[in-house]
C-alpha cells in the first residue's frame, strides 16, 4: 500500500499516459493546492521580446529620434529586466519595466547626444545611411517636426498617450512621474502641438 508520503502522478491524457504539467503544479503539502509554475527569465523574457520589441523599437525611434540608437535602448532594456527577472516574476510587470526602463535609456541617450553635439568638431558629414534616409522620410511628417520641438517630458507624455497607448496611471510608471503631472504635461504638449502644427500648415 503506498505511502502517504509517495511522490504524485501527474494527471493523465485521454490516451492514459502521464502528461507534463505546463500551467500549473500540485505543491506538494499536505493541502494539495495549485500553484502557477513561474516562467525562468529566459522563457519570459523570449516571449515579451516576440510580443513588444518591435513597438518598444518604434517608440523608442520616436524618443532617441534614429533607428540605430533606438534598437540599442530596447536591447538594454532587455537585458535590465533578464537581470531584474527574479524581483518581477510577472509578465505585467516585466512589461512596464520595460516601458520605463526605454524612457529612461532614451533621456540619457538625449543627454549625452546634446553635451557630445555640444563639444563635437564640425567636419564633413557623412554619406546618409540607408536607415537615416528612412528616418529622414519619417520626419516628411509635420506630426513628427511638431513633436520635435516640443520639451522631453511633454513629447514623452504624448507618444506614450498617443502612440503607446497606454493609460496615465502606465504613462505615470513609465516617466516616474505622478498622474496629475503627467495630465499636466500632456494637455501643455496637445497645446504646444497643435499651435505647431497650425504655424507648418
Amino acid at each position: 500500500m503506498p505511502s502517504k508520503d509517495s511522490e504524485e502522478r501527474k494527471p493523465a491524457g485521454n490516451d492514459g499516459r502521464q502528461n507534463d504539467v505546463t500551467t500549473e503544479t500540485l505543491v506538494a503539502d499536505r493541502s494539495m493546492r495549485a500553484a502557477p509554475v513561474s516562467w525562468d527569465a529566459d522563457t519570459a523574457l523570449t516571449a515579451l521580446y516576440r510580443a513588444h520589441y518591435q513597438s518598444l523599437v518604434r517608440l523608442a525611434v520616436l524618443l532617441v529620434r534614429d533607428v540605430a540608437s533606438a534598437e540599442e535602448v530596447v536591447q538594454d532594456a532587455f537585458v535590465a529586466v533578464h537581470g531584474a527577472w527574479r524581483r518581477l516574476r510577472d509578465a505585467d510587470k516585466a512589461l512596464a519595466y520595460l516601458r520605463r526602463s526605454v524612457v529612461n535609456r532614451s533621456r540619457s541617450v538625449l543627454r549625452r547626444r546634446a553635451v557630445s553635439e555640444k563639444y563635437a568638431p564640425k567636419g564633413v558629414p557623412d554619406a546618409p545611411s540607408a536607415e537615416n534616409w528612412a528616418m529622414g522620410e519619417l520626419e516628411r511628417s509635420a506630426v513628427i517636426k511638431a513633436l520635435r520641438g516640443l520639451p522631453p517630458r511633454q513629447r514623452e507624455a504624448l507618444v506614450l498617450r498617443y502612440y503607446g497607448d497606454l493609460s496615465e496611471a502606465e504613462i505615470a510608471d513609465a516617466m516616474g512621474i505622478s498622474k496629475g503631472a503627467v495630465k499636466s504635461h500632456t494637455a501643455r504638449g496637445m497645446a504646444a502641438l497643435r499651435m505647431a502644427l497650425e504655424q507648418l500648415a
